[in-house]
């Protein structure tokens, strides 16, 4: 597995490798809406964007994520984010996750191109499985996982502790590069028809 970091440029969106650089545009961006954030692992709301961006920087700085910049290419505004986690070169595997999108960004093809490119990316790399743990409270997230063509594999119960002390159950779903052709001609074809 050779996953490097770069930049991935699609038709609609611009990925970029999150940098100090960024950090007041990303909060531009995912400061708001703290609903959403009240069942994500940790809060980007608020006072929480310290807790938040300092998280990502250590796991960034320890080789455990790779976090993106989503850039909207029709108006250049950074418009979310969303990372590679937990990655495990030796087992060949990561999961996508940690993705916020500013709820004027959250229907169209700003995320099917950003999960288009990172799937591509990732298994470019020679990624066997790519992972997406879903809070089971968050239904959009689940059902835009399954429009992906991702396989729910179960739920882990009581896997994690959230920033808010509710103890979450997490929905697993997992693409493999088995599974990455007919996912991907999928997703082209989507992108290709839907946002026409």
């Amino acid at each position: 597995m050779n996953l490097t970091i770069k930049p991935l440029e699609g038709r609609y969106v611009r990925l970029e490798p999150i940098t100090q650089d960024l950090r007041d545009e990303l909060r531009g961006a995912i400061d708001c809406d703290p609903a959403s954030w009240e069942i994500m692992s940790v809060n980007g709301c608020g006072e929480g964007f310290e807790d938040w961006w300092g998280a990502l920087l250590g796991e960034s700085d320890r080789g455990e994520r790779v976090g993106f910049a989503i850039r909207r290419k029709s108006d250049g505004k950074i418009v979310g984010t969303s990372s590679y986690l937990n990655i495990r070169r030796l087992h060949k595997g990561l999961e996508i996750g940690s993705t916020f999108l500013h709820p004027d960004a959250r229907s169209g093809p700003v995320n099917p191109e950003s999960k288009r490119l990172l799937l591509g990316h990732a298994f470019d790399a020679g990624v066997i499985r790519v992972e997406f743990m879903i809070d089971v409270r968050n239904a959009r997230s689940q059902a835009a996982v399954e429009k992906l063509g991702a396989s729910k594999e179960g739920v882990l119960r009581s896997h994690k502790i959230t920033w808010t002390g509710h103890v979450r159950d997490t929905a697993v779903f997992s693409i493999t590069d088995f599974d990455w052709p007919g996912v991907k001609q999928r997703l082209e074809f989507r992108l290709s028809e839907d946002f026409v």
